[in-house]
């Protein structure tokens, strides 16, 4: 088959692909943890245990197709996770958003944070910064997608959609410079509040269901 790379230590060729799918992930972790500067190709390698010579074979277009890929596979790992709340009701959508992002907080022990913002606070490169715009404009739609499934009204879902992501952001870019999960927490309660009273709407509250019955 073609599909290979040079031989490893063992005398087997891993697939072309792995060799590939490998030095991506290893650069949505780095970009997570250590920002666009600190995602160069050596430490790719070094963090993956790729060949050296596997770099501009897989990513003739340098560093910035490495960055690229990398954004594509962070935005399409988060649209997999939201999947599976399509057509629950909207708080059910913003808890598991959130979900996320304090499971990444707790497995990184506060050390990572979010692929996306690591490339956008870089400025760098504009193709990148657009296609960091891109993924948060798709995010975005898909929030308002799901909220609106789950019973929303297109607008206030939107609004909510955009709230949750940026307010979401910002408490863990917070996280990590405190040390601690305190801005997290205290976001994470908002959001759900504000999730529940959209989600119910005025006419749908439990309250005023309960007074109706009165």
């Amino acid at each position: 088959m073609g599909d290979s790379e040079g031989k490893t230590d063992g005398g087997t060729r891993p697939p072309r692909g792995a060799v590939r799918d490998r030095m991506v992930d290893g650069a949505v972790r780095l970009l997570a943890t250590k920002g666009v500067e600190g995602t160069s190709f050596a430490e790719v390698l070094e963090a993956t245990g790729s060949p050296r010579g596997s770099v501009y074979h897989h990513f003739p277009g340098g560093k910035a197709e490495l960055l690229h890929a990398a954004l594509d596979l962070a935005s399409e790992r988060g649209l997999a996770a939201m999947e599976a709340t399509r057509g629950q009701p909207s708080e059910v959508v913003i808890e598991r958003f959130l979900a996320l992002w304090r499971g990444l907080l707790d497995r990184s022990h506060l050390s990572a944070g979010c692929a996306v913002v690591a490339v956008t606070v870089s400025g760098t490169d504009d193709d990148l910064l657009d296609h960091a715009g891109t993924i948060f404009r798709t995010w975005t739609e898909l929030l308002t997608e799901l909220c609106a499934a789950g019973g929303m009204d297109e607008v206030p879902a939107r609004q909510l959609a955009v709230t949750v992501i940026a307010a979401t952001e910002g408490a863990v870019a917070m996280c990590r410079a405190e040390r601690s999960t305190t801005p997290f927490e205290e976001v994470e309660t908002v959001l759900m509040s504000l999730a529940k009273r959209r989600a119910w709407g005025p006419r749908q509250s439990p309250v005023h269901t309960r007074d109706a019955d009165k």
